[in-house]
């Protein structure tokens, strides 16, 4: 089975997309063709990263385009100091470059948390909530609840989303230069920590959480991050989904899959439409994230050449 939209062929669209997603490849292109005006904005201008799975094979990240990607497919080509080569990297501005993608079999898009030319000014602090192994939904709803405290404490506001898999995102837009959304990002992770510090923890090794949430504060500089709307290589093929702060305890992950979210959206959207203005970030708690140590080694950001 097959078609043609936008000029780009889709193929083998009954085929199951993977095991236990519970859809077809088909099903992976209607969801992104319907949320196309939702999802191309939080692509737009980033470098992206992709998740593919093949028939039969275990899911890959693809981050070099091949060298069979159609020549209308934008791109920039970044230096990467981890591999010493240069990644030709894909900007996913259009409708037509994302069904490529999902013929591809693309599943997942994570982005650079700048744009493509400003990746030392990212848009955006980001923190990743992870619950430990065996806890709910719930550990989760209440640790966010310490960042958003954490948050007002500041003066800022952000939006969350569901991760697509067992956590939460939250984004906080802002105005910063890489080291200094790097420090605000430890120093709320670790604000939101003492407010309660049975529930949360900022420790890196995972012995060292004791079954707490894991407020990750190293989603900074080379990080990446699920872009709002995209499918994860979950069960029921589930997807990051935004939902506001209010409504969070209500929800699970597993509510929102590339099944279910095209008729939960209405005409506005939850996620751009939404988000704030870009915040400049406090000087003191800039100063606090300079004096924590930085968890691990940062990845080093790929730059231009």
């Amino acid at each position: 089975m097959g078609e043609e939209r936008d000029g780009v062929a889709l193929t083998n669209l009954d085929q199951p997309l993977f095991d236990g997603a519970d859809a077809t490849k088909g099903d992976l292109v209607d969801y992104l063709d319907a949320v196309r005006d939702r999802i191309i904005p939080g692509l737009a201008g980033r470098p992206l990263s992709v998740v593919r799975v093949r028939p039969g094979q275990e899911p890959f990240v693809q981050k070099n385009l091949p060298k069979y990607t159609p020549a209308w497919v934008p791109s920039t080509t970044l230096w990467a100091e981890t591999s010493r080569r240069q990644i030709r990297y894909a900007l996913c501005d259009d409708r037509r470059t994302l069904l490529w993608f999902a013929n591809q079999r693309a599943v997942e898009y994570h982005v650079t948390l700048g744009l493509a030319g400003a990746l030392d000014h990212p848009t955006h602090l980001v923190l990743d909530l992870d619950p430990p192994e065996g806890a709910g939904f719930d550990a989760v709803v209440t640790a966010a609840g310490l960042v958003r405290r954490a948050l007002d404490a500041e003066g800022l506001t952000g939006l969350v989303k569901t991760s697509g898999s067992k956590g939460v995102h939250v984004f906080v837009p802002v105005d910063g230069t890489d080291d200094d959304v790097a420090a605000a990002t430890r120093a709320l992770a670790a604000r939101a920590e003492r407010l309660d510090p049975a529930t949360a923890t900022t420790a890196f090794i995972k012995d060292d959480r004791g079954g707490r949430v894991f407020l990750d504060p190293t989603r900074a500089h080379g990080a990446t991050v699920a872009a709002a709307y995209s499918p994860r290589i979950r069960p029921g093929a589930t997807v990051s989904f935004p939902v506001t702060w209010d409504d969070l305890a209500s929800v699970t992950p597993a509510d929102f899959t590339v099944r279910t979210v095209p008729g939960l959206l209405g005409a506005d959207d939850p996620w751009h439409g939404r988000m704030p203005a870009p915040q400049r970030l406090p000087e003191d708690l800039v100063a606090e994230g300079h004096t924590i140590p930085v968890a691990r080694r940062r990845s080093v950001p790929p730059r231009a050449r």
